[in-house]
């Protein structure tokens, strides 16, 4: 079975779980979000990769020119510990962390959580790369991932018990589509997956194939 092919089911399997009033919200929502067409003006094939540091689960602080001095680095946005779909997304991606490894790149995941949020996901799933704090999305932004909740969707992740004012340090209503770059030692953009729709995420054996293309 696919990574979104899992996903699917999952969706498949717990929809009825969220109150009718709810999932139409996050309906609506996720079909603006698509209709805006910010994920076809984000950093794509060929684009230079924004530079960055942030701060990781376990205190330090993790560079993109450092990451990429050892190598092609894979980078991956995720919306938070809090969405069910990320979490699947992460332990597809650490099943596959050997491979992504022996192919000379390192794997690094960023949200907009805070160190502890991320510190838990981390801990919680045996992650055995980064998982960095992107607080206020900025980095996010300038790769174009960036967005705004509606107000009416805020509160229904409120409702929900999702408490992104905490986990997000103050910063509730931002959130990235998720995506997902592989990055050159030049630090260009070689293969990119930005999608609106929060329930697709990147394949694993897509970003192995992207990392072999380099070479």
């Amino acid at each position: 079975m696919t990574l979104n092919d899992e996903l699917k089911a999952f969706y498949a399997a717990r929809k009825h779980e969220i109150p009718a009033a709810a999932h139409q919200i996050m309906g609506r929502a996720a079909s603006e979000l698509a209709a805006s067409g910010q994920a076809a003006r984000a950093l794509n094939v060929g684009d230079p990769a924004p530079r960055f540091g942030l701060p990781a689960a376990n205190g330090t602080t993790v560079t993109l020119d450092a990451l990429l001095a050892d190598g092609p680095v894979v980078l991956t946005f995720y919306r938070g510990a809090w969405c069910p779909f990320c979490n699947l997304a992460l332990r597809a991606l650490q099943q596959q962390h050997g491979e992504i490894t022996a192919r000379g790149a390192q794997l690094v995941a960023v949200s907009p959580q805070i160190p502890d949020a991320s510190l838990s996901l981390a801990e919680k799933h045996a992650l055995a790369f980064p998982v960095l704090s992107d607080l206020g999305c900025d980095t996010a932004e300038q790769y174009g991932l960036s967005f705004g909740l509606t107000e009416d969707l805020a509160a229904v992740y409120d409702s929900l018990g999702f408490d992104l004012e905490r986990v997000n340090g103050g910063h509730p209503h931002t959130l990235p589509i998720p995506a997902t770059y592989v990055i050159d030692r030049d630090a260009v953009i070689r293969w990119a997956f930005v999608d609106p729709d929060y329930k697709a995420r990147a394949e694993p054996s897509d970003i192995l194939a992207a990392l072999d293309a380099l070479s």
